[in-house]
């Protein structure tokens, strides 16, 4: 089976996913080409996973000091470039086209009538989950920047709907954790802005993953180019993240049993609902705005919340094996009924 699976690369999150299931889709037999859109080129890094893969450039959210601006994204939208690309996509030798909100391939499924599968968690939000209103404009690019015929929507819990658990790597929890290491990765906001809240903790240190590097040094901050594998090193053995509400990085948070401290895009729906959403299961804290004051009350905190995931990746591709029958009631059952949620002490 030949499959096309697009990747929105605006955020890691989504890109991080990809690499899970391009192992499984591999491992299964499955011939995939990805194609990738939402940055330059040259900001991709660690894509060795991946065997075959494109790169348009599809559209992407305008970000300025963590807050999203919905106009300037519409207003710096490229609609003949981004026309030119779909038109450009040919899916007759594809067997099964997927979809993780990636604009060009949705619509160019649309074009071309080819069902077109969503999976991730974009699309958990056509269900009734933990969700904040925004302005009317942003509902209107969310619901159509990536349309599919069938949308799998992912979450950290069911909230009685048909969607599915994460899909993150099952990692085993490490032992010998650092009570005093702080992962930090806020990649929407300045790293130079983000270092003036956590110099006053001194008796911390903080690992900060940033595009850019900063204007001065210190002791207790260390600064890290991005690196997947450098990332999670550091993750395997710190107390707790602090980063923003993205979905994927909090769920491999949960699996791991760190504590989570979310600071959440400013007018970024998804962001907004993903912060309601910790707070409602009490998986971790959020912060509006960046705070000395809320990450002071956060690193006292001596609780962190593990989540055992079941390996959704591998029950995808073997439903994609078996004919992709609709899911039911009954499969989501069994799916969630793996879950195992515990306090732990950090």
């Amino acid at each position: 089976m030949r499959i096309f699976y697009g990747v929105q690369g605006t955020g890691n999150g989504h890109i991080t996913r990809a690499r899970v299931m391009a192992k499984k889709l591999y491992t299964a037999g499955f011939d995939v080409t990805f194609q990738f859109t939402g940055r330059p080129e040259h900001k991709y890094f660690d894509m060795d996973v991946f065997e075959q893969f494109q790169f348009k450039e599809g559209l992407t959210f305008n970000t300025n000091k963590g807050q999203v601006s919905y106009l300037k994204t519409a207003i710096e939208a490229k609609p003949m470039v981004f026309y030119k690309d779909v038109k450009s996509l040919d899916f007759s030798e594809f067997d099964l086209i997927l979809c993780d909100y990636e604009p060009i391939t949705a619509w160019a499924g649309k074009k071309q009538k080819k069902q077109v599968i969503g999976v991730g968690h974009q699309y958990a939000f056509d269900h009734e989950i933990p969700r904040v209103k925004t302005d009317p404009l942003a509902d209107v690019i969310m619901r159509n920047f990536a349309p599919v015929d069938v949308g799998i929507g992912l979450h950290w819990h069911h909230f009685g709907q048909p969607i599915l658990p994460p899909i993150i790597e099952t990692l085993p929890v490490p032992k010998d954790i650092k009570k005093d290491k702080i992962v930090v990765y806020l990649p929407f906001e300045d790293p130079n802005d983000v270092v003036e809240y956590l110099e006053p903790f001194k008796e911390y240190e903080f690992h900060l993953y940033a595009a850019t590097p900063l204007k001065r040094s210190f002791e207790h901050i260390i600064h890290h180019p991005l690196s997947r594998e450098g990332f999670h090193q550091d993750l395997k053995n710190c107390v707790g993240i602090i980063s923003n509400a993205g979905f994927e990085l909090a769920s491999e948070s949960l699996q791991m049993g760190k504590k989570i401290l979310a600071k959440p895009l400013h007018s970024q729906m998804e962001q907004l609902s993903n912060a309601e959403a910790l707070s409602q299961l009490g998986y971790g804290d959020t912060m509006i705005d960046l705070s000395t004051q809320a990450i002071a009350k956060w690193l006292e905190k001596d609780q962190s919340v593990q989540v055992n995931y079941p390996d959704v990746a591998q029950i995808l591709v073997d439903w994609i094996k078996q004919g992709m029958e609709k899911i039911d009631q009954e499969f989501i059952k069994f799916v969630w009924d793996q879950v195992e949620v515990s306090t732990l002490k950090t």
